[in-house]
């Protein structure tokens, strides 16, 4: 499964410090995945999971995704079928969790000073670029390292692993 480094669609902010149990509750980590997506960032967005759309851009502040490392917090994103999540600073196992699962992310400094819940954005990961399509402004991130655009493109570390080992798929 490869993955687009591309995308365009609605912005959905939420703040700074958002931790993996607000993403997706600890009580329902064991549920199924077509229910968990039911209630990803409830507290933090509550229109979140009922109105996000395939594509959609989910932009948050600093430290997103901290204190548990549960890789359950970026599959329920994914799931939602965001396009990529934009944040000033991921928390750093949220970070390395989202590139092996497959999860486009790039870091923007000050990104919510840029845009607003519900403009339309075009994000490409490899450019490192968001553009707020409202205002017609380019926001430029940090650039992702080839090996982790890679492992985007390859659909996660999983996928990659027989290119890793030399093995033809």
């Amino acid at each position: 499964m490869t993955v687009s480094l591309q995308t365009r669609g609605r912005c959905w902010v939420v703040g700074d410090n958002i931790p993996s149990d607000q993403i997706v509750k600890a009580q329902r980590v064991f549920w199924p995945m077509e229910e968990i997506v039911k209630h990803v960032l409830e507290d933090a967005h509550p229109g979140f999971a009922a109105g996000v759309a395939p594509g959609d851009v989910l932009v948050a502040g600093r430290h997103f995704g901290q204190s548990s490392g549960r890789a359950i917090a970026t599959k329920a994103i994914k799931a939602t079928r965001v396009g990529c999540v934009v944040a000033e600073y991921f928390a750093r196992t949220f970070y390395r969790n989202a590139f092996e699962i497959g999860l486009p992310i790039l870091e923007v400094r000050d990104i919510r000073a840029h845009v607003s819940d519900g403009d339309e954005l075009s994000v490409d990961v490899v450019a490192g670029t968001v553009r707020n399509e409202r205002t017609g402004e380019t926001i430029q991130g940090q650039p992702t390292h080839p090996f982790l655009l890679d492992m985007l493109r390859a659909g996660g570390l999983i996928p990659m692993a027989p290119a890793l080992a030399g093995e033809q798929p």
